[in-house]
């Protein structure tokens, strides 16, 4: 057997309204890379050999083939797609798998299988959007209804570079976290702010809660989104 490379998993998930940024958050911490050209989270892509390889989505927009171990999953619109990120803290490797959720309501009822699991949620809203704030209250209900009780939550304001553009004021975003006791950043994929604060802070509040164990799967469930590692890259 392979020797682990790591010492814990923790499944993350970006959930929020589309076109807040989510994806453009994802590859910022994952890639250090921002792309203005992002098309909407629907999962198309194709494992082969051990490489995922996109497939172009407006020629394939209907479904994803994803094989591990020589099985193969066919995912029809999926609206998920993941990163995986390892990050050193407090001496101990942490394998970060994060969910980059589609925010479209017709994505709703799959995406919301997927909080089960989740050990960590940031919620994201656009400040220059006043309806991707406005809508924080019903991800948190989400939250609330799909995910564990204990799931560590934050909330980030996105897009904070367009000042110029802003709606909603830093201070409404603060309220809100400050309500449902909650952490809160601004953050800009583009500009690089706050990125990687966000994902190392949301990560060390689950470590501190965290019992010390070995991850005892290497297997993927991808119809509940839950207990998936192993996996070596993302697709699309």
């Amino acid at each position: 057997m392979a020797k682990k490379t790591y010492d814990l998993l923790f499944k993350l998930l970006l959930i929020g309204d589309s076109g807040v940024g989510k994806t453009c958050v994802l590859f910022r911490f994952s890639d250090d890379a921002f792309n203005t050209t992002f098309i909407s989270t629907i999962g198309s892509c194709i494992h082969h050999h051990g490489q995922f390889t996109t497939v172009p989505r407006n020629k394939d927009p209907s479904c994803s083939f994803i094989i591990v171990a020589s099985r193969y999953f066919y995912t029809p619109n999926l609206g998920i797609d993941f990163k995986i990120k390892t990050v050193e803290l407090q001496g101990k490797k942490i394998k970060l798998q994060i969910w980059d959720t589609a925010g479209q309501e017709r994505f709703h009822t799959i995406t919301t299988s997927y909080y089960r699991g989740a050990m960590g949620i940031m919620l994201v809203y656009d400040i220059t959007n006043g309806k991707s704030f406005e809508n924080i209250s019903k991800w948190l209900r989400n939250i609330d209804e799909h995910a564990n009780e204990d799931v560590e939550r934050m909330l980030l304001g996105n897009k904070c570079d367009m000042d110029d553009k802003r709606v909603v004021p830093k201070g409404k975003g603060e309220q809100i976290a400050r309500e449902h006791g909650i952490r809160f950043f601004e953050t800009s994929a583009k500009a690089n702010i706050n990125i990687e604060k966000a994902f190392l802070t949301l990560a060390e509040d689950i470590l501190r809660k965290t019992p010390v164990k070995e991850p005892n799967s290497e297997n993927v469930d991808i119809s509940s989104g839950g207990g998936v590692t192993g996996w070596k890259s993302k697709c699309c």
